[in-house]
């Protein structure tokens, strides 16, 4: 069953992102954000395939802006991936071919050997 990806908020964020048993990774966006749309068909995509091994999550800037302030976000989308309640990679913009980038991010990140 297709989920897509969780929203989270200021509120949640730490509980849900941090707190997760598995890595994560946090799409930042606003509704105004033309290449915000582009890349979300994209973040569904990931929730679904990637659903059970990883947190795809996103999190409406304007909405929440504690948190793209604590990450010092500066551009959107900007994604975050997160391994063990840290930031380990980050995504500026719409790459290339966004599945692809997405796809291998999330890949190495899955296979990166969890910290002790």
């Amino acid at each position: 069953m297709d989920k897509g990806p969780v929203h989270v908020s200021d509120s949640d964020f730490e509980q849900t992102i941090l707190g997760a048993d598995k890595p994560a990774v946090v799409d930042f966006w606003a509704a105004w954000c033309g290449p915000c749309r582009m890349i979300a068909p994209h973040i569904e995509d990931l929730a679904n395939e990637y659903g059970d091994k990883a947190l795809v999550a996103k999190m409406d800037t304007d909405a929440n802006p504690m948190t793209p302030t604590r990450y010092q976000i500066m551009g959107i989308p900007t994604l975050i991936f997160f391994k063990d309640g840290k930031e380990v990679d980050r995504m500026v913009g719409v790459p290339r071919q966004p599945r692809e980038a997405l796809r291998a991010k999330l890949d190495a990140l899955l296979a990166a050997p969890v910290a002790k």
